[in-house]
């Protein structure tokens, strides 16, 4: 079950009992450089919005109260989130081959597991090796790189939880692999989005 709702992720965590998740996958804002970006067509900046402020240590405990286990993307920008450990970071390697452009991104996970790499293109408008599905998220991540995580960090029948979902990659992740996601997204234009980008996968996988 893909249960989404557009509200505040301190709202829905509320609603939850202790450990009640079995894993939290969220990627939110790390709070540093420009803060205005477009919300639909973020390169062509016609419309802005306050979407980049960091999670406060408050957002970090409930998130750990509701979850047993967490994967966080951008964990090197939250030092908070280090004293609880987590030598098994997840290394997303793009093959950006612009210098001035991160060759990856880090992800701080609560497994004590040895660190892993997943390699997979994605940068412009390439995606693997094709060309991507349309962005609309200026952080937006590929189904592929959810598909690998849920892969390897999630056990069949775990709840999953999303505190900003964006895009909806995980969605359709969760979607396409069986696994029951909970999720929600602050900002209604890109909670829309999401969910016709979902709606459309969905009714595809019918059709085929």
């Amino acid at each position: 079950m893909i249960n989404i709702t557009n509200e505040d992720n301190m709202e829905l965590m509320s609603k939850y009992e202790d450990n009640y998740f079995d894993l939290a996958i969220v990627d939110p804002p790390y709070g540093y450089g420009n803060k205005k970006t477009n919300i639909l067509n973020f390169r062509q900046k016609t419309q802005h919005r306050d979407w980049n402020v960091a999670p406060n240590e408050e957002y970090f405990n409930e998130l750990f109260r509701v979850s047993k286990n967490q994967i966080i993307w951008g964990g090197n920008y939250f030092p908070y989130i280090w004293a609880f450990g987590g030598r098994c970071f997840i290394y997303w390697h793009k093959g950006n081959p612009v210098n001035n452009f991160a060759d990856g991104e880090l992800a701080w996970t609560s497994f004590d597991k040895n660190a892993k790499q997943f390699d997979y293109r994605y940068y412009g408008n390439l995606e693997g090796n094709t060309s991507t599905s349309k962005k609309f998220h200026p952080t937006q991540k590929p189904i592929k790189l959810y598909e690998w995580i849920l892969m390897n960090y999630a056990k069949k029948e775990d709840k999953i939880l999303d505190t900003h979902l964006g895009s909806g990659s995980i969605a359709i992740a969760c979607h396409n692999l069986g696994y029951d996601l909970t999720a929600c997204e602050l900002d209604k234009e890109y909670y829309e989005a999401a969910i016709k980008r979902l709606n459309e996968h969905t009714a595809q996988l019918r059709i085929i």
